[in-house]
């Protein structure tokens, strides 16, 4: 076999380990006072094999992937290690007993991808800080493991670490041991004195075994951590010790009175919705550097995206997803890790689940009272995007092995997942669900578990047969479209009858139950400037047809909202009349949730052509200023980048992104000093200013050095924000190095050292352009490090400079895919994707490289850019096809085709 081949489990290997092994004990002993890039590890497993004549041989191996083995035992019979090949550990049959002692010592490796144990040195203090990344099939990386989630077992870490560090892992901080003091006693703790270590003072920290666990969801974090601590009482009485953990140099901004807050609110409301106490004996989170996803909800000790730790004024839709974010790993400490998915087929349960009650609890608990408009605008539309693509998949995915795993954390398994778990929710009813969901718990506690088994629980407590419900919802794939069909009585203002028609785009779509609501928005008679709802008709729409009752004599509404309060997860057609109505008064509409769903009709229209991209920002433009919902604003200004940039041909770009950032700094002037919009608008300001505008931008950075731009009373000038600005000056050649290396010796934090990287890489010099493209090809570097070079080198003004690198781009991928780990070749292939040129051409280099390759998560990648492509020339058709005269830019926003 190969490298690749070793690296991948299967899940057939999984499940004949899995009948072969029960797995009890893992102690873990990691030296982490070694000199360079590698640590010591020693793994000293406890398992079973009662039936060992029916173990066959292929199947008999534990995994460690590493520098070198230097010793194994297998119940005291030393093991070849000169076979080994970097993955696998070979557990010869022969030497198996019903009960049976493995012993590995091994070499592990640091990363800097963000995978295994990520190692950080801050350029602050020069202080290294290290942290672990397991999920997928990481903890291999770090000691000798059965890499699956169904052979749960203890874990017993001890850690040998320089004394002034702390040391963190799932179970309480013990009292570190001074080194010195082990040696007089006649222990060192460590198992070669002799080679790679480092001198100074170390100590030892001896953990407790933790309850069974999988492995993924153990953790390791070693540094010189800042840390506050707290406590949240549970339902039981007991005191849950709480910790917040970060880098030093960033101390001063953890705040811990707002990260407790939602700590404990969280925890009092999972411990009484799932009637089941926290199951661990602490509950860290840890704010750590070079973090390649939001968070990890390892088993009392999460790690989060340092970004959460907030250096300056940010926008309140990022105060909002640091909250649901928090709730969501510790709704894992229940749904993940104390019951745990048997394989990785259900991941997509495992994040659904946490995903549809981190909102609820938001909702129910906190002050973000408003979530589900957010899961709306942000979730859902991630959902809708990956649901029409080529490779979208039934939620309950086929999961043949690790590879594809690693390619399904995507919106099918997240936001879909939630978005069908909400639909659940209205179909069998809010109290069955809970109760359900509590003898769930119940009864699987510390076990593993499949989704038959939730929805055994679910159709007790409710009485529904959820067989065809989740025949149809969670194993076939795509969207269904829901379309209301009114009639009008003879006096033409009031309904006759009205129908939902459901359809299908694929026919291997199934037509689905929905429960769903049906709203009718009429002026507000105290306030008729508003549209408020005058009608809520809830109902189940099945078939190709669904009656509405509507009582005699009601009148036509102005707008007619199918799938109000969101309940279902469909494509939504507004008729004529109330999308003339939306596209004039949608900021008119009062309730949030309603402008949500209207804004994603609107945006489904676009995507598909049928509303032109000039009509869209015409109609964004127009509203966005009376918009106050953060999260929606955000989205706003994110589709408006993507239909911009994607669905206006080229030609026509710049006027229309004139008009944009004039409206841009209009609204970022007008709005309250200080305010959520104010930042927001500014900083999409910075994002479309060209020419002109970037005077404007400049000015407004040297009076940060100086006061305060008047213009812009109560905006704080945060590092991050300067850096940004400084960025798109350097796209557009209004700033060069002078400015960045001016920029970088005021900022020496790491995250000055990432915006000199980003900064530098957006230069617009062609040579400047080539050397960065040569150090993304070629260079080692940090997971943060490529990320925001890659976002720098995308950062233009004049796209021309980027057309050298699209052939480059398809000669390299292949190779570049094959030489790095998964984390650094999909950020690679993601970011560096020139999608920005909407062209045929581009579709057919794409589409002979997918043909080629070998790589089936680089396969996907290249698929779904590919279809991203086919959209963006569909739209920029249909804009081509609408009246000429509609492409005027003028700073009027008026008229809903004027851009």
């Amino acid at each position: 076999m190969t490298t690749s081949q070793l690296l991948n489990i299967t899940a057939t290997e999984a499940q004949a380990r899995a009948t072969a092994f029960d797995v009890e004990s893992y102690q873990v002993e990691l030296d982490l006072s070694w000199d360079g890039e590698v640590f010591g590890s020693r793994t000293e497993v406890h398992f079973t094999a009662a039936d060992r004549a029916s173990i066959a041989p292929e199947y008999s191996f534990i995994d460690f992937v590493g520098d070198s083995l230097r010793e194994v035992s297998l119940n005291g019979i030393n093991l070849p290690t000169d076979e080994y090949h970097g993955a696998r550990i070979a557990l010869p049959v022969e030497h198996l007993a019903d009960t049976n002692v493995l012993v590995v010592d091994a070499v592990a490796r640091y990363t800097n991808t963000g995978e295994g144990l990520h190692r950080f040195v801050d350029p602050v203090d020069n202080e290294t800080y290290l942290y672990s990344q397991f999920e997928v099939p990481d903890s291999r990386r770090v000691f000798t493991v059965f890499e699956q989630p169904d052979l749960k077992a203890t874990f017993q870490f001890t850690v040998i670490a320089p004394d002034h560090w702390t040391v963190i892992s799932n179970q309480p901080t013990p009292d570190p041991i001074p080194l010195e003091l082990l040696a007089g006693a006649g222990v060192t703790g460590r198992r070669d004195d002799t080679a790679h270590h480092s001198r100074g003072h170390l100590a030892r920290w001896e953990f407790t075994p933790t309850p069974r666990l999988s492995s993924y969801v153990t953790a390791l974090i070693a540094g010189p951590y800042y840390s506050v601590h707290s406590t949240a009482t549970s339902t039981t009485g007991r005191e849950i010790p709480l910790g917040l953990y970060c880098r030093a140099s960033i101390a001063e901004y953890l705040d811990g009175d707002n990260l407790f807050e939602i700590t404990r609110q969280g925890f009092d409301f999972f411990e009484h919705e799932f009637n089941t106490s926290y199951p661990f004996e602490k509950y860290d989170q840890l704010f750590v550097p070079e973090f390649n996803a939001g968070a990890m909800e390892n088993a009392g000790a999460v790690t989060f995206l340092e970004d959460y730790v907030f250096r300056g004024p940010v926008a309140e839709q990022l105060v909002e997803r640091r909250a649901i974010t928090i709730l969501h790993e510790m709704a894992h400490m229940w749904f993940g890790d104390l019951v745990t998915m048997r394989w990785w087929n259900d991941l997509w349960l495992n994040e659904s689940f946490a995903e549809f009650v981190s909102h609820v609890a938001a909702v129910q608990n906190t002050r973000f009272d408003q979530a589900w408009t957010t899961f709306s605008a942000v979730e859902k539309t991630w959902a809708y995007r990956q649901d029409q693509l080529s490779t979208t998949h039934p939620i309950v995915a086929d999961i043949r092995d690790l590879n594809d795993v690693l390619v399904n954390f995507d919106g099918i398994t997240y936001a879909k997942g939630a978005s069908v778990l909400r639909q659940l929710v209205a179909y069998v009813g809010h109290d069955a669900f809970v109760e359900g969901v509590r003898r769930y718990f119940h009864t699987h506690a510390y076990g593993n578990t499949e989704l038959k088994d939730l929805l055994g629980e679910l159709q007790l407590a409710s009485g529904r047969d959820l067989a065809e419900w989740s025949e149809l919802w969670l194993r076939s794939s795509g969207i269904n479209t829901l379309e209301p069909q009114l009639q009008l009585a003879e006096d033409g203002e009031t309904i006759s009858s009205l129908q939902i028609l459901q359809s299908s785009q694929h026919s291997e779509t199934p037509l689905r139950p929905h429960r769903a609501v049906v709203g009718c928005y009429r002026n507000d008679p105290a306030h008729p400037e508003r549209l408020i709802r005058a009608e809520r008709i809830e109902l189940d729409i099945t078939g190709e047809t669904t009656e509405v009752h509507v009582p005699a004599g009601t009148k036509v509404p102005d707008i007619l909202l199918v799938n109000d309060e969101d309940l279902t997860y469909a494509k939504v057609v507004l008729d004529p009349d109330s999308a003339r109505t939306t596209i004039d008064r949608l900021s008119d509409v009062a309730d949030s949730g309603a402008r949500a769903v209207l804004w994603g009709a609107l945006w489904h229209m676009t995507r598909d052509g049928v509303l032109s991209a000039s009509a869209f920002i015409s109609t964004l433009l127009k509203h966005l200023g009376a918009e106050t919902h953060s999260s929606l604003i955000f989205t706003l200004i994110r589709q408006l980048n993507t239909a911009l940039n994607r669905y206006v041909p080229a030609s026509h770009q710049p006027q229309i992104r004139h008009t944009v950032a004039e409206k841009l700094w209009e609204l970022a002037t007008a709005a309250p000093a200080g305010s959520d919009t104010q930042l927001q608008f500014f900083k999409a300001f910075i994002l479309h200013a060209r020419h002109h505008q970037l005077e404007i931008l400049s000015e407004v950075l040297s009076y940060g050095a100086h006061g305060q731009d008047p213009r812009l009373p109560g905006l704080v000038l945060s590092d991050e924000l300067r850096w940004d600005a400084l960025t798109s000056l350097v796209a557009g050649g209004y700033a060069g190095v002078t400015e960045i290396e001016a920029a970088a010796q005021a900022d020496t934090t790491a995250t000055g050292a990432l915006s000199r990287h980003k900064a530098m890489a957006a230069r617009p010099e062609a040579q400047a352009k080539a050397d960065t493209w040569s150090r993304l090809v070629e260079a080692d570097m940090s997971n943060t490090t490529q990320r925001q070079t890659i976002i720098g080198f995308n950062r233009v003004h004049d796209r021309a400079v980027l057309e050298p690198f699209i052939d480059q781009y398809f000669e390299v991928i292949d190779t570049v895919w094959g030489q790095r780990s998964h984390e650094m070749a999909e950020t690679f292939a993601e970011g560096l994707f020139p999608g920005w040129d909407v062209s045929e051409s581009t579709l057919e280099k794409a589409s002979t490289v997918l043909a080629s390759t070998n790589h089936s998560a680089l396969e996907r990648i290249l698929a779904e850019n590919r279809d991203d492509l086919i959209r963006s020339l569909r739209a920029q058709r249909a804009f081509e096809a609408t009246p000429s005269g509609n492409h005027r830019s003028t700073g009027s926003t008026n008229e809903t085709n004027d851009a």
